[in-house]
């Protein structure tokens, strides 16, 4: 079927995935090395201001580029906020965790959003990294959960203690009742994120 180009529509088509992100560094050496611990990645290839990074089938998922003149994070200024890596399940974010926490990895925020379980990181530029598992099965689920008064009420999320998840999963606690969220009430954005 051929597509016609000049065809008007409503929205954009979408793209099929995302590929992946870049970082700009003044830190180009350290950076590299916390992505490859933090990810369990590879350097595609690298030179001496360029590296592309994969854990997966997809050539580079992250590539670091060390840009002369580049300044230092500034908190407080517009851009991203974070980028967020995906798990299969709770045990497997959780294993994660404990492997980066063995390598001097601390996290900054384990939170459940509701929709997600996650827990938060800064790289050592200051970039704040999410590591996730989706807590339903079904994404239309996970929808009507953010449609709901519980996420109106509360879109941040409640925060857990990774090691009390453990313990629990380890004594035979079933991952769902761990992934369903603990409602807390009213919550605004947490200090950290406060400029």
């Amino acid at each position: 079927m051929a597509i016609n180009f000049d065809e008007d529509t409503a929205s954009v088509k979408s793209p099929s995935k995302l590929a992946h992100v870049v970082l700009r560094t003044n830190n180009f050496d350290k950076m590299v090395s916390y992505y490859k611990e933090f990810l369990g990645a590879e350097s595609i290839y690298q030179n001496d201001f360029l590296a592309f990074l994969t854990y997966d089938e997809e050539h580079h998922r992250i590539a670091i580029a060390a840009v002369p003149g580049t300044q230092g994070k500034i908190t407080a200024s517009c851009g991203l906020e974070h980028i967020s890596f995906s798990f299969d399940s709770l045990s497997d974010l959780l294993l994660s965790y404990r492997q980066r926490k063995r390598k001097g990895i601390s996290p900054l925020w384990p939170v459940n959003h509701g929709p997600t379980t996650s827990i938060y990181y800064r790289d050592p530029d200051g970039n704040m990294i999410e590591t996730q598992v989706d807590n339903y099965e079904n994404p239309d689920d996970a929808t009507a959960f953010m449609k709901s008064k519980y996420f109106s009420e509360n879109p941040i999320g409640t925060d857990f203690d990774p090691e009390d998840y453990i313990k629990r999963l380890t004594a035979g606690e079933p991952e769902a009742d761990l992934l369903k969220r603990v409602e807390i009430g009213s919550r605004s954005l947490p200090d950290f994120m406060m400029v």
